[in-house]
């Protein structure tokens, strides 16, 4: 896993719809060792030559785009009204430094004081409705001068790696996807393959699905990070998936059911190779495949995912080793793909 290639791809900003950065950075690193065109929605898709033709055609992806917030108002104040850009949790973006528009304006996300919260909003969870972001404008006139509606905000996180083999930082979903694909396109490939980074997955699979059409392949495998609950409080299949056990192969989720056979195949691959490899014990969330699937006359697809506790919000958190596990479970099912 190149750790320094992640770093990069996750300090970049890229909400949904705003992801043209981390898609110009994407093609600085695959240009020359692809062919690769980018579609009216901005999805990146890459044509990549390997040692022979591939038997079937598949089609890799991961998605661009990030969590965050959009500017929706200016008030008299100079505080900014925000809405939430997929799903965002209210209450992991309180007191959280950000920073807005194209120029990275710098603000704080704020809410209503704590002692002039009534006693039913004190048991509430906090709503995107009843926050601001104060950028330190002093009025209307002065904060107009500095953004826009419609400008993208930005969770501020530093990249670290910290304990034992942890990584922790934003957008880890799903520029992870995004390193593993890139450090494909960049090796040689025994079967020619086609790698699709996808734009608005966060806010309903988007990209994904017109890529999907465009491609039109047989195979899809989806690179992705998943919510892992192995935290305090949670226990049995609360914890869903785990930190530091390797891969996630889900069988199904909220948009996919997946195919039986691959799902099988990646378990049997994974112990025959000695890769770290799990499912997970609740069916819950949902990814690309859910849109991949069910393109054309349907796809057979597989997910695979890296286990990332506190998903969507600042601060991410994997396991490199997990990280290792899946880029090799992905490498040894991708050439199966081509060839079953």
């Amino acid at each position: 896993m190149n750790i320094e290639l992640l770093k990069k791809l996750c300090l970049i900003n890229g909400t949904s719809g705003d992801e043209g950065r981390v898609r110009e950075f994407i093609i600085s690193e695959i240009k020359d060792h692809c062919d690769y065109s980018v579609d009216p929605l901005g999805n990146i898709i890459a044509v990549k030559k390997g040692k022979s033709p591939a038997k079937n055609k598949v089609m890799v992806s991961a998605h661009m785009d990030e969590v965050g917030m959009i500017v929706t108002s200016v008030k008299s104040d100079g505080t900014l009204t925000v809405s939430s850009v997929g799903g965002v949790d209210a209450r992991v973006a309180v007191g959280r430094p950000v920073r807005v528009g194209d120029s990275g304006i710098a603000g704080v996300v704020g809410s209503k004081a704590v002692h002039n919260l009534s006693a039913d909003e004190k048991k509430t969870a906090p709503k995107f409705s009843g926050l601001y972001v104060d950028i330190g404008a002093e009025d209307k006139a002065s904060a107009e001068k500095l953004v826009s509606l419609g400008d993208r905000v930005h969770f501020v996180s530093d990249f670290a790696e910290y304990g034992d083999g942890f990584i922790k930082g934003k957008a880890i979903d799903d520029r992870f996807g995004c390193a593993v694909m890139i450090n494909l396109i960049q090796s040689e490939l025994p079967y020619d393959c086609t790698f699709t980074f996808v734009v608005q997955e966060e806010v309903g699979l988007r990209g994904s699905r017109t890529a999907a059409y465009t491609v039109d392949p047989q195979f899809a495998l989806v690179l992705e990070s998943t919510t892992a609950a192995d935290i305090p409080l949670a226990s049995g299949e609360k914890r869903c998936c785990e930190l530091g056990k390797g891969a996630v192969v889900s069988y199904m989720d909220r948009s996919t059911i997946y195919d039986n056979e691959l799902y099988r195949l990646s378990k049997e691959t994974a112990e025959k190779l000695g890769i770290g490899w799990q499912t997970k014990t609740m069916v819950a969330g949902g990814n690309d495949s859910g849109a991949i699937h069910i393109s054309r006359g349907g796809v057979r697809t597989l997910a695979i995912s890296a286990p990332c506790r506190y998903l969507h919000s600042p601060c991410c958190v994997v396991k490199l080793s997990d990280l290792i596990e899946c880029e090799k479970l992905a490498s040894a099912m991708l050439e199966k793909m081509c060839t079953m």
